[in-house]
């Protein structure tokens, strides 16, 4: 993709320097065009914001303004990897492929799911990772 094929402007932009992270409203304005990539998008975003690495932005909750021509989502710049690997929910290193998940099978989580019903607190923690 080239620069000149669609802009981005950000809103509400927040320093929250709890989490290490600078966080914003992105508006993508790409008119003719269908949506454009998240890391196209955080490759750009991380100039804007000299990002210590392209892994450092986080960019979620894209939604298509009807018609299209504008999308609109969130997006997060990190200090550095190490508050990403800390602060980000897991799911969303899943996505980034800064984490890679065991796959287990849909019985398993369900077992584990109904042996950590009866516990609370840290206990269910130990029960989790095999110990008891």
């Amino acid at each position: 993709m080239t620069d000149a094929t669609y802009t981005i402007r950000t809103r509400k932009f927040m320093t929250n320097r709890l989490l290490a992270r600078r966080q914003f409203v992105i508006d993508v304005i790409h008119p003719g065009q269908a949506n454009i990539s998240k890391k196209d998008l955080k490759e750009k975003v991380a100039k804007m914001y000299k990002a210590a690495d392209v892994n450092c932005v986080v960019l979620f909750g894209f939604k298509t303004q009807f018609g299209g021509g504008k999308s609109t989502g969130f997006g997060l710049v990190y200090d550095n990897l190490e508050n990403v690997k800390k602060f980000e929910p897991k799911y969303r290193l899943v996505r980034a492929g800064l984490v890679e998940t065991k796959p287990t099978s849909r019985k398993q989580r369900k077992e584990l799911k109904n042996r950590k019903k009866k516990f609370r607190g840290t206990k269910k923690a130990k029960v989790g990772s095999g110990k008891k």
